[in-house]
């Protein structure tokens, strides 16, 4: 199976899991992107992200090197504190 076969896949499967948790915002996170030979990664990397026609944020990561992982966890951080701002708002 492909990468794009796989998203699409699990795309489907939490649809029908939950509508509500398929219509919130999601992010492409592309890992292992340390096993890709250097002089492909970029162009592997938007290929897949044109062939998913992905508008969305996306972030390419190593688990294992940790390369783009801060940028990835600096983003996590941003969107929890703008939640819980927003939360408070809610509630005052």
């Amino acid at each position: 199976s492909s990468p794009v076969d796989d998203f699409k896949a699990i795309e489907k499967e939490l649809g029908r899991f939950s509508e509500d948790l398929s219509d919130k915002p999601r992010w492409l996170v592309i890992n292992k992107v340390d096993l890709l030979p250097e002089d492909e990664r970029e162009a592997t990397c938007t290929a897949l992200i044109r062939d998913l026609d992905w508008q969305g944020p996306v972030f390419k990561v190593s688990a294992a090197t940790g390369e783009g992982t801060k940028e990835l966890g600096q983003h996590v951080m941003q969107l929890l504190e703008l939640l819980i701002e927003e939360e408070q708002a809610d509630q005052a």
